[in-house]
């Protein structure tokens, strides 16, 4: 089947679906469209969250063909007035026995470290930035301006929310994103086959060298890269690997459901567990955030510390906070 991609800005509020898969296809800017099927979905021989390999099945949807960028972000703030979680004051009563004056609207940037750390501690790595958010990716004087074309950072689960609903759109679940992203090559490693680069060619915004303190910079970004840059997958799909990780709309467990691999046990459009309760942190039974699900890795997963950038790998996000590595990407379901 063919795919159309369309390079076109979305516009506000969506459209109605057409009859037809190629006329309703042209209708979705920006939009591939990707014909529903069963697949294999996880690893069995990776990280220990993506276990078990199940069978699932998802439906015909459209998904947009690259990340949302900070123009993109930007038309919607421009049209809404919408304010994302980083740019809102905090709330004392949130943090009890925090310092006031710490209590500033920011989000987390990463820093690479000077020598090898400890990898246990991410806070070596991470830290709150105060001003950080969309428009000021790296703190308060930096700027989106002159990254139009860059993913937009610094969003969590509402933000990403808001912007589907504003454009007409939803959130991919976790089937949805994983079917999309292996682009029909069912049960290979990375998104474009076996080998991590085929024939030397790099085909991912990752982590080359030692995390977190050696980034050899071999596929020429130190940090985010625009999006479409790499080649994109067999459904013309960009950067479903690297770059930046992915917010979906489920509820983040700590493995999948497993199922008796026959016709009558294969889920249908699975959504993950019904309710928040299973997706808080059991590392820290006193937080009680909730997290979604995180796919695709980033331009900080390397093989010595997140090999990530995989279409089973997944992790997990609470809802509240973003970072210099999370983005986004909408789908469209008929």
């Amino acid at each position: 089947m063919s795919i159309d991609v369309i390079d076109e800005v979305p516009a506000q509020g969506g459209r109605p679906l057409e009859d037809g898969v190629g006329q309703a296809a042209r209708s979705l800017p920006g939009m591939v469209y990707i014909p529903g099927g069963t697949f294999w979905m996880g690893s069995d021989h990776h990280y220990p969250e993506e276990r078990p390999t199940h069978q699932v099945t998802v439906t015909d949807f459209w998904m947009d063909s690259q990340l949302v960028t900070n123009a993109d972000f930007a038309r919607f703030v421009e049209a809404t007035g919408y304010v994302t979680v980083a740019e809102r004051p905090l709330n004392p009563d949130d943090f009890p026995g925090a310092n006031p004056a710490l209590l500033v609207p920011g989000s987390l940037v990463f820093k690479k470290t000077l020598a090898r750390v400890d990898l246990r501690d991410l806070t070596q790595w991470w830290f709150y930035t105060a001003g950080a958010c969309w428009k000021h990716p790296e703190g308060a004087g930096s700027t989106w301006q002159g990254r139009e074309q860059y993913p937009v950072v610094h969003v969590c689960f509402e933000d990403a929310l808001a912007y589907a609903n504003w454009a007409g759109k939803a959130l991919p679940t976790e089937a949805e994103w994983e079917y999309a992203a292996r682009g029909s090559l069912d049960r290979k490693v990375y998104v474009w086959g076996d080998e991590f680069a085929p024939g030397g060619k790099l085909m991912a915004n990752t982590w080359q060298g030692e995390f977190p303190w050696q980034n050899l910079n071999t596929d020429g970004f130190e940090g985010t890269s625009p999006v479409g840059n790499f080649p994109p997958n067999a459904y013309g799909l960009f950067d479903m690997a690297g770059n930046v990780w992915e917010w979906t709309s489920d509820w983040y467990q700590e493995r999948h459901e497993a199922n008796g691999g026959k016709p009558c046990c294969i889920p249908v459009n699975p959504r993950g567990p019904a309710t928040s309760d299973r997706s808080l942190d059991p590392c820290l039974p006193k937080v009680k955030i909730p997290r979604r699900v995180l796919k695709g890795g980033s331009h900080l997963c390397a093989p010595n510390y997140c090999l990530r950038y995989r279409p089973a790998a997944r992790s997990p996000q609470a809802v509240d906070s973003g970072t210099s590595h999370i983005g986004f990407r909408c789908v469209v379901r008929p």
